[in-house]
């Protein structure tokens, strides 16, 4: 891999997480000329991880937030159905009500949301190319492919009633092919036939197997000379607003810069740098169903289920749901199996009941902001502590910005995106 030429000089960078951003971090890094040691405790891509287990799409199209106007109306609601898309548990609500609360205020009103779409798009316009390039670059080319990403409605009415949503994307450069009736079943025949419009959206790509992925990627980064370090990083050693050390379970890593991306659990690393994050798990859960009767052309997303159905190398998986339920709370199965449902009835041709050898669950985190915008940028108690972390249900798409924004950043050079609305200190 070329070294850029320009920089000013090399530097040691702890990278703590592995990743999809801090291993897309730590390859910028080591692409800019710097020394780079990746401290994670443990195996990257491996089940512990939100990469491992998410719908693993690369959607320009997702700038739609979460957060949109009338949501205050629905709250109620996610507290009384435990399996509904979202749902909030009474025993997490006292600890979770500021986030929510700044949930809900992020998409107050329309300008609120399109604001926070032209954020995200300035994050994922190009995520199909960047991936495309940085699997290539890593010998990962087979893990990448775009054959569009579909979304599939019972009519037009039902398209029409997300205009907003829609607006947003439109606004911000995507475009998509609508497929009315026949066009739909000719494109997709897989799909039930109580689908009867799609809107495809041809620039959309996905990842086949999201924890190799992210695996290959950090083995990349190891070939081309990070030393990956098993263990936890618990702090810092700072002096007069420097950096000397990343403080870990296996001793202090001395180094000049540190990136924080370690996903659910940066909060306390960020706290420990200066800056008191609004971060929030939003659970999310996958079924897996193995050698499946189906093989769908492309992704889809179903207006019905709101989750991402997508053809991977372990299976047909869904992925979606958010529960806000905190890190440690035990897992609802009973979410998978809402999932596990959709699925069998969006595809006829798989089986009204699937044996359990063939199926797989999952629960994850996603590390989540209210405004559902990222965190990046230099920490507030010293600016050799730089976060990259709060990616929420984007974070594959935007981990290789996300990574050349905080080496732009660490080298000094100016970042090919507007940084203001990922800033560390817009909670306080």
């Amino acid at each position: 891999m070329p070294i850029r030429m320009g920089q000013a000089m090399s530097l040691h960078v702890v990278v703590i997480g592995a990743g999809i951003v801090g291993a897309a971090t730590a390859i910028e890094l080591l692409r800019d000329g710097h020394r780079v040691t990746i401290l994670e405790p443990d195996a990257p891509g491996g089940p512990q991880a939100a990469s491992f287990g998410n719908g693993a799409w690369l959607s320009p199209a997702s700038v739609v937030p979460m957060s949109m106007p009338g949501l205050w109306k629905k709250v109620p609601g996610y507290l009384f159905d435990p399996l509904g898309p979202l749902t909030i548990r009474w025993s997490a609500l006292p600890r979770l009500a500021p986030w929510l609360l700044r949930f809900i205020a992020a998409g107050a009103t329309v300008p609120k949301v399109e604001a926070t779409a032209r954020a995200l798009a300035a994050l994922l316009g190009d995520a199909p190319a960047r991936h495309q390039a940085l699997a290539a670059e890593a010998g990962l080319s087979d893990l990448i492919e775009q054959r569009g990403l579909l979304y599939a409605y019972p009519d037009r009415a039902a398209f029409e009633a997300e205009a907003l949503a829609w607006r947003l994307r439109r606004d911000n450069g995507i475009g998509w092919r609508e497929l009315d009736g026949p066009a739909l079943r000719d494109f997709e025949p897989t799909l039930d036939p109580r689908y009867g419009f799609g809107v495809l959206v041809e620039a959309g790509a996905h990842c086949v197997d999201p924890g190799a992925y992210v695996a290959g990627l950090v083995r990349h980064a190891e070939r081309l000379g990070a030393v990956r370090v098993v263990a936890l990083a618990t702090g810092f050693d700072m002096s007069h607003g420097r950096l000397k050390a990343v403080r870990s379970g296996q001793g202090d890593i001395a180094c000049d810069r540190a990136v924080i991306a370690a996903g659910i659990h940066s909060k306390p690393l960020a706290a420990l740098a200066g800056d008191r994050v609004s971060l929030a798990s939003e659970r999310g859960y996958h079924v897996v169903v193995s050698d499946p009767e189906v093989s769908p052309r492309t992704p889809v997303m179903p207006s019905d289920g709101k989750m991402a159905n997508t053809p991977t190398i372990g299976g047909l998986r869904a992925s979606g749901q958010v529960e806000l339920a905190g890190i440690h709370a035990a897992p609802n199965w009973k979410r998978a199996d809402v999932l596990l449902k959709h699925l069998l009835t969006t595809y006829p041709a798989l089986p009204r009941v699937v044996p359990e050898a063939r199926l797989s669950r999952w629960m994850g985190h996603r590390p989540s902001t209210p405004d559902g915008l990222p965190v990046i940028g230099p920490a507030s108690g010293c600016t050799d502590v730089l976060h990259a972390f709060g990616h929420g249900h984007v974070g594959l798409a935007s981990g290789p910005i996300t990574g050349r924004l905080v080496a732009d950043l660490i080298g000094g050079a100016a970042p090919s995106r507007p940084l203001i609305p990922y800033r560390p200190d817009r909670f306080r």
